[in-house]
């Protein structure tokens, strides 16, 4: 049986209190198996942010526990949760989030800084996945200077350094346009061939159908099986 790199279990998110109070996510039941590509897709308002920020190790449930790789993160303390996100996780966002000011090569590097039993191979791992993601040229070339499709690659290939367990990816063709899209698309169904774990947001079915498996939110509650 294949086992399961994350465990949701009755994932429960309120804030605020009395009259101010807003359940946003109520009672979230889902599991992804190693292997896995699933994408979780709902319009805006139905808690995907929330759940990600709750997947990535960003914030906290309310009630239920989530379970990554056996272990239950969810009343783990804050550095813990920073040194699970640097370990087992990998973020590829719609915007991208690279360092204007960094090279190529540099912001692939980012997540290895606060790694010093790496320091002697960083640069060496670096390269090898940035020509994995085809920019292998293109080290010392900055963002500013790349198309929005190489900088999703070089958000892909940053995301991958450190070998997560799991591929969070959030809008990842949010900001492209239909064939740059189709393009990071094309790769993560790749990567997915080569064995990674992925986990997509998005509010598009014709992305989300891209995927293994759906997981669909409404108000807060899955509504197809998960």
């Amino acid at each position: 049986m294949t086992a399961a790199v994350l465990s949701l279990r009755g994932i429960t998110k309120v804030y605020g209190e009395g009259d101010a109070r807003l359940e946003v996510l109520k009672g979230i039941d889902a599991e992804v198996k190693t292997g896995e590509y699933v994408a979780i897709m709902g319009p805006s308002g139905s808690g995907k942010s929330t759940l990600l920020n709750i997947l990535g190790c960003l914030d906290r449930p309310t009630k239920g526990t989530y379970e990554l790789e056996g272990e239950d993160v969810s009343r783990l303390s804050d550095n813990r949760l920073s040194a699970i996100r640097g370990e087992r996780l990998g973020f590829i966002f719609q915007s991208f989030n690279l360092i204007p000011q960094l090279t190529v090569l540099e912001n692939v590097e980012v997540p290895l800084l606060y790694d010093p039993g790496r320091r002697h191979d960083r640069s060496v791992r670096c390269r090898e996945v940035l020509d994995s993601v085809g920019l292998g040229h293109r080290l010392k070339h900055r963002p500013p200077q790349l198309s929005g499709g190489e900088r999703q690659r070089v958000a892909i290939a940053r995301a991958l350094v450190r070998d997560p367990v799991l591929l969070l990816a959030d809008e990842p063709t949010g900001n492209l346009d239909s064939k740059t899209g189709e393009d990071v698309l094309q790769f993560m169904e790749q990567l997915h061939a080569d064995g990674r774990t992925i986990l997509m947001i998005t509010h598009d079915a014709a992305v989300a159908k891209r995927a293994g498996r759906v997981i669909r939110l409404q108000d807060g509650r899955v509504v197809a099986p998960a």
